[in-house]
């Protein structure tokens, strides 16, 4: 009998080939298990943003073991090979996650008062069995140009079909400041072998490359965050003084622009109480913003992508108003597993005016929805993207790519120092 085996495709580099069956599904089972188990040598290297990005980064990994003596080195970066004698020493929070196939032990550090613009390098470890050393630049205090990667539902496939959707993207903006994730990173939120798969695909880039992310519905359990989000995350802690929403509802100021990222899944599943906290919060937020620009960030799209789906009620109630009124320029969003770009005003029209923010609901992994919906101004279905974003001072330039590295859509976004938005 003759099988198609999407794991041992990505492994073999065959996808698409038959092969004999040689192993049962539990074999399989326990290859897949086993390729993820965590060992003595760090591995899922993250990090993130996770407070003002000028003077902080955080950074996550995980062993096999206790590692009383968990840590993190950093050091100022330069051009020769000795950074030992140099290096500071932080020692690292440990928590333990149990997964069922095995017992992992998570590590996190932070390394604060961090020199602006300034390059830096670091590894992590128990002073015996280290990291390599990675590099890293904290951002500006000033409203300089930057970039960033943004990638909508990954979910399935991580491995085969994702993995060359991240490494085309940082091919494209190999200098990106960061990568911003719209949610459903997996598939089953608490399966450990898809977070090693997303972690597998990205590679060293996570690693060098700081993240932010939101979560999906794909990663709540039981109406629960997975329990992997944020051992695996360190991201800020300046939400709304809720529990439910700790590193999912939060903001950063990246030179210039505020980010915010909003917990769209807590609407559906946690109490009205906690979605008021969350309204509330993001209207002081908005208020109280010195940036040029705003992006927010959530996971289900304010409007379906596809016509299989209706609008959302909670963020058309709670948030949809506050957009319109504190001037958001652009929200990014997934969900919907196809691509749609455009404008909706409370009114009801579809405008390329000054009043509604530019929305984009995009897909990365391969799971795909029908289109359809009568919003867009640009849609697009069956199509595996990513998208490059630049940012300076009057303009945001987006571009969005398929994954062989075509282009697919693109707008420039002006606005002046009066707030008054044009979209070319």
């Amino acid at each position: 009998m003759r099988v198609y085996s999407l794991f041992f495709a990505a492994l073999l580099g065959s996808f698409g080939v038959p092969s004999v069956a040689h192993f049962d599904a539990r074999a399989l089972q326990k290859i897949e298990v086993d390729a993820y188990r965590p060992s003595p040598v760090p591995d899922r290297i993250l990090m993130s943003l996770s407070g003002d990005p000028a003077t902080e980064r955080a950074v996550n990994w995980r062993t096999d073991n206790n590692a009383q003596q968990a840590r993190a080195q950093y050091t100022l970066a330069d051009g020769g090979p000795d950074q030992e004698a140099r290096a500071a020493t932080v020692d690292a929070a440990t928590e333990i996650l149990e997964t069922g196939e095995y017992r992992s032990f998570h590590h996190s550090v932070r390394f604060k008062s961090l020199r602006p613009s300034t390059q830096y390098i670091y590894r992590v470890g128990d002073g015996q069995v280290w990291s390599e050393w990675m590099q890293f630049r904290t951002a500006s205090t000033e409203a300089e140009p930057f970039g960033f990667i943004y990638f909508g539902d990954a979910q399935n496939d991580l491995k085969s079909r994702w993995s060359r959707v991240a490494r085309q993207a940082y091919t494209g903006m190999p200098k990106a400041d960061f990568i911003l994730h719209a949610g459903d990173l997996v598939n089953k939120p608490e399966n450990d072998q898809e977070w090693g798969q997303w972690f597998y695909a990205a590679g060293w880039i996570n690693g060098s490359t700081p993240s932010i992310a939101t979560p999906g519905n794909h990663e709540y359990k039981d109406d629960k965050l997975a329990k992997q989000w944020r051992p695996h995350f360190t991201l800020p802690e300046n939400g709304p003084d809720n529990a439910l929403l700790a590193e999912s509802v939060y903001f950063l100021d990246y030179q210039g622009t505020r980010f915010i990222s909003l917990n769209s899944q807590s609407l559906s599943v946690d109490s009205e109480e906690t979605a008021l906290q969350q309204r509330d919060w993001l209207e002081r937020v908005l208020s109280d913003n010195p940036n040029h620009w705003t992006v927010i960030f959530h996971h289900h799209p304010m409007m379906p992508a596809t016509k299989r789906r209706t609008p959302h009620e909670g963020l058309n109630e709670y948030f949809k108003p506050l957009y319109e009124k504190f001037n958001v320029d652009l929200v990014l969003q997934g969900h919907d597993h196809s691509y749609a770009r455009g404008e909706n005003l409370s009114s009801g029209g579809t405008w390329l005016g000054q009043q509604s923010p530019v929305y984009v609901v995009s897909v990365s992994g391969p799971k795909m929805y029908d289109g359809g919906a009568s919003w867009p101004k640009v849609a697009g279905r069956d199509l595996q993207l990513y998208q490059l974003i630049e940012v300076d001072q009057n303009r945001i330039r987006y571009r969005s790519y398929r994954a062989d590295g075509v282009l697919f859509d693109q707008f420039v976004l002006e606005k002046d120092d009066k707030g008054r938005r044009r979209v070319e």
